[in-house]
């Protein structure tokens, strides 16, 4: 076995794929970590934070309870076009991306990633699809949407960290006027939002969504929604009715860590006093 070096540092190689190890990236550093659960499961982690897991033997599998929440509520959205168009701003390892190319075969998907040397390596670790199916766009993730077409996608998804936190920019009401016009009828937005006990930021998240988005929805686990514990809650928001599906509440309950849905009426109650997030001059 050979040895190659890394961010400094000696990592051992395999004879392709993901290898263990430190890599200098654009943003920092990129530490790819191996699952001792999954046989052929990686972690990501950028600058010491976990952002992505990854099943390179089975793309529907997914660690992160939250992307688990995103990829139920997509599956049970009926969407108005013959195939799905999705944008994700944030790649990390391109998880979702690649779960949804397993469950929608003709989707269309374009991938916004920040950094591009990281775009580089996750290309090369893994077996992602290749363009058209996936394409990844190295790019600041509200740049790119101000570009974009108007109704040119069906799904958008924000999963945008910098450390432990979105960027401002990209919560904000002027910013979610760009998805709302590139976003087409029927189709949904969906934010991972990350949050403390005090659940300010879901509740301001949630209402700056519902100004723009007749319907909107949460999901995360109840002792999240109670203020016991600071973790993920994902807010989705469209133009059509979504998350009402029986078999979509029962599916998040059945899940490793159970969650709650909450539809339009209880996430509006939930967020009336909250001021909505704007862009500072």
């Amino acid at each position: 076995m050979a040895r190659k070096k890394s961010a400094g540092r000696t990592v051992d190689t395999g004879p392709g794929g993901p290898v263990a190890g430190v890599y200098d990236i654009d943003t920092g550093t990129c530490e790819l970590v191996r699952d001792t659960l999954v046989a052929d499961g990686w972690t990501i982690q950028i600058n010491g934070v976990p952002s992505s897991h990854i099943d390179v033997d089975d793309p529907t599998q997914l660690d992160f309870e939250y992307m688990r929440w995103m990829a139920g509520l997509v599956r049970h959205h009926v969407f108005p076009g013959p195939r799905l168009r999705s944008l994700h701003l944030g790649g990390g390892a391109c998880t979702l991306a690649r779960y949804l190319a397993a469950v929608f075969p003709d989707a269309r998907q374009v991938v916004v990633e920040l950094d591009g040397k990281l775009a580089e390596l996750v290309r090369e670790w893994f077996d992602l699809p290749r363009a058209p199916l996936l394409r990844i766009r190295v790019g600041e993730a509200r740049a790119v949407t101000e570009t974009l077409t108007e109704d040119s996608r069906d799904l958008i998804v924000r999963d945008v960290f910098a450390g432990s936190t979105t960027p401002d920019a990209l919560q904000t009401t002027e910013f979610t006027e760009h998805v709302r016009r590139v976003l087409a009828p029927g189709g949904i937005y969906v934010v991972n939002c990350g949050d403390t006990r005090d659940l300010v930021q879901t509740k301001r998240e949630a209402r700056t969504i519902g100004s723009l988005f007749p319907h909107t929805a949460i999901i995360a686990d109840p002792a999240m929604l109670k203020g016991r514990r600071y973790g993920n809650v994902v807010i989705a928001g469209s133009d059509v009715p979504l998350a009402q599906e029986p078999a979509l509440a029962r599916e998040l309950l059945g899940g490793g860590v159970p969650a709650h849905v909450w539809l339009d009426e209880q996430v509006r109650t939930f967020a009336r006093d909250a001021k909505v997030l704007r862009d500072t001059v």
